[in-house]
């Protein structure tokens, strides 16, 4: 089935789309989600920035059960487009302490803790739960994530939103990521991207996820699952065992683990 499109607005979205979408009129679009019911563990979406977001942190999932949520949020990203000097922060540039994170986050000095990175097409970047970071201004990235709403605010640059210190201090990893998560995948390439406990991600033009429900979202090219087609700004679900037809495609695809 292909996936219905939901346009959500925010305060650094874009009043301007890619054509292939048809977003509300004067409405500042920052994500456009895929739904197509309640019980899909995975959510798929485009990001469009025209600011930075909030610096912010997700709970894992046994951090989230006790909050009595359903699940905790690792996500990941690919850059679609990215203007010459965007940058996205991942993790800390050192270890920090809570007291100091806490500080960092009132004060704002935050900013120059973070481990600012410059980003360009093809970018590909898998942000485990705890990790903090932020979204630069002036990029187009693809995102796979746990279906998890589930977001604390440490710093929001005086947006007049609310933060989330005790929880997101709580939840936090406050230091430096592995750099194996931050990758480049040449347009076309054949690649496993993520093995994580709740879902996979590859990328290339053929099924090699086919006995896992999968989420297909076109980067070129046409992808057909039974009757319905999809180009790049679509998402079409398929599930496990169902045939997904690549036409001169090339694809991302998140499954279920």
């Amino acid at each position: 089935m292909k996936l219905e499109r939901k346009y959500v607005e925010k305060p650094w979205g874009r009043t301007s789309l890619p054509a292939m979408f048809d977003p509300p009129e004067g409405k500042r679009i920052g994500e456009v989600w895929f739904t197509g019911g309640s019980d899909l563990p995975l959510l798929a979406k485009y990001i469009f920035t025209s600011e930075v977001l909030s610096i912010q942190v997700h709970p894992n999932d046994e951090q989230a059960g006790g909050r009595g949520l359903e699940s905790g949020k690792t996500e990941c990203w690919y850059i679609l487009d990215a203007e010459p000097d965007a940058v996205l922060g991942i993790g800390l540039k050192r270890e920090v302490e809570p007291d100091e994170l806490r500080s960092a986050a009132l004060d704002g000095s935050i900013e120059q803790l973070m481990n600012w990175q410059p980003v360009r097409r093809g970018d590909f970047l898998f942000v485990p739960s705890g990790t903090i970071h932020a979204i630069g201004a002036g990029i187009s990235l693809l995102e796979f994530q746990q279906n998890a709403d589930v977001t604390y605010r440490l710093y929001d640059y005086g947006r007049p939103r609310e933060l989330h210190l005790d929880d997101g201090i709580a939840v936090a990893n406050g230091g430096p990521i592995d750099p194996s998560l931050i990758t480049h995948v040449v347009d076309g390439e054949q690649r496993l991207l993520v093995e994580h406990g709740r879902f996979l991600v590859a990328s290339g033009s053929a099924d090699t996820l086919a006995q896992r429900r999968r989420w297909v979202m076109p980067i070129s090219g046409t992808v057909r699952v039974g009757k319905d087609v999809g180009e790049a700004g679509d998402v079409l679900l398929a599930a496990a065992g169902e045939t997904v037809e690549y036409d001169n495609a090339w694809a991302l695809t998140g499954a279920t683990a």
